[in-house]
């Protein structure tokens, strides 16, 4: 008789449980902190990483695997195989490949496009109930990309979007009011980036502490007559990923923590708002198929709702310049 067999008696059958798996796909520094900010928080007991570099995959898995003890007895485990991946509840996507040097904004899409057709697919072969949060980027197109390449309804699958703008955007109002970020009330919507000469949008009209809108003390409050200069603020939300790469060559703790949040709200079903790239048509008089970011209720089934703000309509032709933008650039890619 085993050891095991000795000092366990099961007395019990085994119990099925709602599932809180989540797949990591991509182990760059992008993947690993999302798989390491979900892990060390205590989100998911059952995390799975999968990436084509199978010694990468098998590294990085031995190396949280040895710090079990210190977490709370998660189950983790990795492969390049998408069998592994059967029956995750999420499926958290950030693989993908960086802009060449010249290379045009519809060629990257086009070479990332070409990446999730052998990644969406064998996802929701295993998985068909899953809920996909794309992370790589361009992240409103991708979320496109995969939504049509997977066939699942469109509450199912959402990109990361300017979830992590919005809360750089509190940040840096927080820390110029001296407030805590938790107390500060503002949103970043629209497209993820700048890159493709759209932009992530500050709704000026609602940023709010405590119900106190600032704009109505400021009425300048994000305009270039602003002599406080708000918005110093939003121009430092669109440079910080790059001021960012700059100092220490990629991004990862931001969008991994933001990451986090998202899964953490779908799998306890808090009913928590994020501002996640969504399928936006009908949405603020918008005509196209395209996928933008806009505060969303999210909860066990994916988006449940998406918030309708009452924009400026200023606000208003910036989203639909970026949504126009989005479209123009998927009518050329090839599935």
């Amino acid at each position: 008789m085993s050891i095991k067999d000795s000092l366990l008696v099961n007395v019990s059958p085994p119990v099925e449980t709602a599932s809180d798996k989540v797949t990591v796909v991509g182990v760059g520094a992008v993947g690993m902190a999302c798989a390491f900010s979900i892990l060390t928080q205590g989100i998911s007991s059952d995390v799975v990483l999968v990436d084509m570099m199978e010694d990468k995959v098998k590294g990085e898995v031995m190396d949280i695997q040895h710090g079990s003890l210190f977490l709370k007895n998660p189950k983790v485990s990795g492969s390049g195989d998408y069998s592994v991946t059967a029956g995750s509840k999420i499926c958290v996507v950030t693989a993908g490949v960086r802009q060449k040097e010249g290379e045009s904004r519809l060629d990257l899409v086009q070479r990332n496009t070409d990446v999730l057709k052998s990644i969406i697919p064998k996802l929701v072969q295993y998985s068909p109930q899953t809920i996909l949060i794309i992370v790589s980027n361009p992240c409103d197109i991708l979320t496109y990309v995969a939504w049509k390449l997977s066939g699942l309804p469109q509450h199912k699958v959402f990109g990361s979007g300017t979830n992590l703008d919005t809360s750089r955007f509190r940040f840096l109002l927080s820390q110029r009011l001296g407030v805590s970020p938790t107390s500060m009330h503002g949103w970043i919507i629209g497209e993820h980036g700048d890159s493709s000469g759209g932009f992530p949008i500050p709704v000026w009209s609602s940023v709010n502490v405590a119900g106190v809108n600032l704009k109505e003390i400021n009425p300048d409050m994000g305009l270039d007559s602003d002599k406080e200069n708000w918005k110093q603020v939003h121009k430092d939300v669109v440079a910080a990923a790059y001021d960012i790469i700059k100092l220490k060559g990629y991004t990862s703790w931001g969008i991994g923590l933001s990451v986090a949040s998202l899964v953490s709200t779908i799998l306890r079903n808090s009913h928590n708002v994020h501002c996640v790239s969504v399928f936006v048509k009908g949405m603020h008089n918008l005509d196209f198929d395209v996928f933008l970011s806009l505060p969303a209720v999210l909860g066990s089934e994916g988006v449940t709702d998406v918030l309708v703000q009452k924009l400026t309509s200023s606000e208003r032709c910036s989203l639909k310049f970026s949504a126009a933008l989005m479209a123009e650039v998927q009518a050329g890619i090839q599935f």
